[in-house]
This record gives C-alpha cells, sequence and structure tokens, in this order.
C-alpha cells in the first residue's frame, strides 16, 4: 500500500501560504491523476488543485477555511485504496510494514499550530545577516511596500507562519503607527480593529441594527479592500476622461465578426481598445511603469491586466506580451482568460507581471468611472459604456449637423508622482485617434 502527499502548492515566488477554501472530494471517495480534489486561495489566485495521483483520498488534514504554509501537506491519497475500501485509515504499522512503497514527503516549511511569540520571533540564527533575517520573516510584497512606507519590518510583530510578517501586519503597523504619529486617540471600537490581527485592512466597527444581515468577507474580498486601500495611500490619484467615437470600429467589427467567429475569435469592443493600448504604450513608457522607492522601472514588456468580475470577487488575469498580438489573437486568449478566471483555473504565472491594466464597468452600464490603480502599476483604463448617442459633426462642405454615432466614454486614472498631466493627455490623445481613425490593414 503506497501513501502520497497532497501538499500546499507555491502559486507564486512571493507566496508563502494558502488557504484552503473548499474540498471537492471526502474521505473515501476515488479520485483520479489530476482530478481536482480541492480549491485553495492565495494573495494571488484562486486555484483548483489536482490529485497527484489515482487512488482514495484517505485523510484530510487541514480544514475548510484553514491557512497554511506552502508545502504544508493537506492530505493523503492511498494509491491502492485497500484501507479505504476495509474501512479504516492508514496506520503506522502499514507504512512500517511496507516502507519500500512509501512516497511520502516532508513539508519544507514545518507548520505552527498558533503564532510564535514575539520573543521567539525576533529570535535570529547565529551569524545571520540582517539581509537574511527580514527575508526569513516577509514577503518581497511586504518588503517592498514596508520600504515603500519607511517601516522598519524587525519592529512589526509576525503573526504569519513561524513569526512571519504578512502584509496585513504591516497594514496594521502603518495604520496604528499613523494615529500615534498624530497624538490622536483612537475611540475603542477602532483600537480594539486596529489590535486584531484577523483583517487585511483595518476597518471600524460598526454596530449592527435589528434585521440587518452581518456576514464575515470573503478572503478575495479582504484581499482586494487591503490592495485598494493600500492604492490609494500609495499613488497620488488623478483621473482624466475622453469621449471616443466607435463608428468606425462598428463596422470593421460587423465586415470581420462572421471570419473571426469562425476561428475562434469574438472582435468585441474591448478587443479593439486592447490592441490600441498595447500599441500606444510603446510609444508612452511613462503609463507603463512602477515605482520602486526613488526610482522609476520602465517596462519593457507589454503586459495587460484584464479585470474580470465573478460572483465572488474580481480577478485581473494578464494578457502578456500584448503588443505582439493580432486582433485575432487578442480576442482569443482574453475569451480563454476570462473563461478560466470564471472556472478557477488559472495557473498563478497568467496573475502576476502585468505592467498596465484594463477595466471595463461599461458591460454593466456605467457611463464612466475612475478605477483605481493596480499596484504597482501607474496607470488604468476605465471603459464605459459604448451606445448610439446624438453628437455635432462636421461635414466636408463646413456644415455643422447632428448625426447619430456610436460614442463612449475612456478614462485613465494615472499616478501623478510619476506620469504628468501631460503625458497622460498625450497617450489618451493617441488612443482615441486611433481608435476613431482605426486601420482595416491592421484586422
Amino acid at each position: 500500500m503506497a501513501r502520497v502527499d497532497v501538499i500546499m502548492p507555491q502559486m507564486g515566488e512571493s507566496i508563502a501560504e494558502g488557504t484552503v477554501s473548499r474540498w471537492l472530494k471526502k474521505v473515501g471517495d476515488p479520485v483520479k491523476r489530476d482530478e481536482a480534489i480541492l480549491e485553495i486561495s492565495t494573495d494571488k489566485v484562486d486555484a483548483e488543485i489536482p490529485s497527484p495521483t489515482e487512488g482514495v483520498l484517505t485523510e484530510i488534514k487541514v480544514d475548510e477555511g484553514e491557512t497554511v504554509a506552502v508545502e504544508t501537506v493537506v492530505a493523503v491519497i492511498d494509491t491502492l485504496g485497500e484501507a479505504a475500501a476495509a474501512g479504516v485509515g492508514l496506520a503506522e504499522k502499514d507504512a512500517k510494514a511496507e516502507p519500500e512503497k512509501t512516497v511520502e514527503r516532508e513539508p519544507a516549511v514545518e507548520r505552527a499550530p498558533e503564532p510564535l511569540p514575539e520573543t521567539v520571533a525576533a529570535a535570529v540564527p547565529e551569524g545571520e545577516s540582517a539581509e537574511e533575517r527580514l527575508r526569513r520573516r516577509s514577503t518581497p510584497l511586504v518588503r517592498r511596500m514596508a520600504a515603500e512606507h519607511k517601516v522598519d519590518i524587525g519592529k512589526v510583530e509576525g503573526t504569519g507562519h513561524a513569526g512571519r510578517v504578512t502584509k496585513k501586519d504591516l497594514v496594521v503597523y502603518i495604520e496604528r503607527r499613523g494615529e500615534t504619529d498624530a497624538e490622536a486617540p483612537l475611540p475603542a471600537k477602532v483600537a480594539s480593529a486596529a489590535a486584531a490581527p484577523s483583517g487585511e485592512v483595518v476597518h471600524p466597527s460598526v454596530e449592527a441594527w435589528p434585521g440587518d444581515e452581518v456576514v464575515p468577507m470573503s478572503r478575495i474580498r479582504k484581499l482586494t479592500a487591503a490592495h485598494m486601500v493600500m492604492s490609494r495611500k500609495i499613488s497620488a490619484h488623478v483621473t482624466s476622461f475622453y469621449e471616443v467615437d466607435y463608428t468606425r470600429v462598428v463596422g470593421i467589427r460587423a465586415s470581420i465578426k462572421k471570419s473571426y467567429q469562425e476561428r475562434g475569435s469574438n472582435p468585441t469592443y474591448l478587443t479593439f481598445i486592447i490592441k490600441v493600448i498595447a500599441d500606444n504604450l510603446r510609444k508612452h513608457r511613462n503609463v507603463n511603469a512602477s515605482v520602486s522607492g526613488d526610482s522609476i522601472i520602465y517596462r519593457q514588456s507589454i503586459n495587460l491586466g484584464i479585470a474580470v468580475a465573478l460572483d465572488w470577487g474580481l480577478i485581473v488575469p494578464v494578457l502578456k506580451n500584448a503588443d505582439e498580438l493580432s486582433l485575432l489573437g487578442i480576442g482569443k486568449q482574453v475569451a480563454d482568460l476570462a473563461e478560466r478566471a470564471r472556472t478557477k483555473r488559472l495557473s498563478p504565472d497568467e496573475v502576476q507581471q502585468g505592467t498596465f491594466t484594463i477595466t471595463n464597468p461599461g458591460v454593466f452600464g456605467s457611463y464612466a468611472g475612475a478605477p483605481i490603480i493596480n499596484q504597482p502599476q501607474v496607470a488604468i483604463l476605465g471603459i464605459g459604456s459604448i451606445e448610439k448617442r446624438p453628437r455635432v459633426i462636421t461635414l466636408d462642405d463646413g456644415q455643422d449637423v447632428i448625426a447619430i454615432r456610436t460614442m463612449g466614454v475612456l478614462s485613465l486614472s494615472y499616478d501623478h508622482r510619476v506620469v504628468d498631466g501631460a503625458d497622460a493627455d498625450r497617450f489618451m490623445v493617441d488612443v482615441k485617434r486611433d481608435l476613431e481613425n482605426f486601420p482595416e490593414e491592421v484586422v
């Protein structure tokens, strides 16, 4: 009888832990190799985890809602199914009786049942440098946030695995430090919330009235809240709005729609916008950048994050090297990414390394919006609803007339630390021009 451990995978280089969202199988269920057996949630992505082998699920070690370090054993599969068929678990004597068939993986990071005390968490192995200690106690994301807020991670009490400083620890520390610096005492309920390490964002307590429904935030909602609050605090947000005439795009879409659909691609308005944005980011590098301390990183890759609204939250899969794709290729990849986002089949790599984000609230009828920048990027484009509206146009003979045109508003929120108003306007003028005069040879 052989045992195979199912481990919490490393879903991205900066991910140190994951949460078991839901078990898709129960103890005693047969499983096939590569069949999804559980769902997990991390800072980067929600994903289904496949079985590493065929057999019977004989043990579940981590309950739903529990967060554990990567490489932690979360379940055990009996590849022969003898123990499950007999109605008993895998006993130690079975492992000892046939050690040559045992396939066990020890977790790379030993699981701690509860956070270590500060004195233990702060302990440093003899000879370890300060840089090594910081790296051991935090992820790259946390270290970057700490640098931006000028926080010494060594002074932050970690509540993560083995005293590791997590993003929520840093957010709580920054919030409390801000109150202390201002010498303003916290109200009792707010102080209680600030002291609690259970949330990604420090929310003041609000009294529920009779008849109200109180629902705890989901993990993805907590992560989104923390990310948005952090972005508003870091970036100097400014938003510009441009009205775009899509009438030419309408005609081109009608002429290519059938042939594109036959090849598995739907030429939506979003497809055309992505194409124009990708082509123009190469010419406007300030908009395709990031801030690192007192330096600016001008990205060479054009990787577009496309926000996808899900029933349980928001996720942003990334279209890599979008400037190298044709209109047909963009349509295919966007549809594929959106479908796999809805079915939780995105890989960690597909939600990382975005350089610019596009969000499309217009599909829900929004006229225009001012979206929050997706850190560590410096700009995000919002697409408003596209519909027929009256517009004054000038004919070739100079006469002005009112005509029915297909119109929509594009908004660009940008980080004024890096992108000046003139930079943003030049970028948007080029985007507007290229959409209103989209070349037929591109399709």
